[in-house]
């Protein structure tokens, strides 16, 4: 099916995604290499650990202090979390972080995959690009007064991380 812009926004809004940035793109069909794979192994590696620059997104993912470490460290990834693509490889995407963003698998990155799904067969395609790496409803950021004392935490552990790396 193929949509506009106006009705892509609105799919996702009934989906809870309306702060959701899209793109269009005319998918350009690309063959993976054998090693993709592996390549796609080592790029979420270097994902991972480039996430010392997303703390404040990580806080309002309600990791406990386990979880957020190991993911930082590229040693493991929580349940129910997903890494996607912004421009799927096989339509020309690019092996690269800046294609890449992480999110939660339920109910986010099922929703993205209907959203994307329903547009089989269309000329152009609009796809999910949020503005960060990692992807959180604004709707589910909101905080009340008196700061956060996970995310003042876990933004000292994450700068003394990508300190020591230096």
């Amino acid at each position: 099916m193929q949509l506009n812009q106006a009705t892509a926004e609105k799919i996702l809004a009934d989906m809870g995604m309306n702060d959701m940035p899209i793109m269009e793109i005319v998918p350009t069909p690309t063959a993976l290499s054998p090693d993709w794979f592996k390549k796609y192994k080592e790029l979420c590696h270097n994902f991972v650990t480039s996430l010392t620059d997303s703390v404040q997104e990580l806080a309002f993912m309600n990791l406990d202090q386990d979880e957020f470490m190991s993911l930082l460290m590229g040693q493991s990834i929580p349940k129910n979390m997903s890494f996607r693509f912004r421009i799927p490889l096989t339509w020309g995407g690019k092996m690269e972080i800046d294609n890449m963003f992480m999110c939660w698998t339920f109910p986010h990155a099922q929703k993205l995959d209907r959203f994307i799904i329903s547009q089989s067969g269309a000329e152009s395609i609009w796809l999910p690009n949020p503005a960060k790496k990692i992807y959180i409803p604004a709707h589910t950021t909101g905080g009340g007064d008196g700061g956060n004392a996970t995310e003042d935490r876990l933004a000292q552990m994450a700068a003394q991380l990508a300190a020591g790396r230096e």
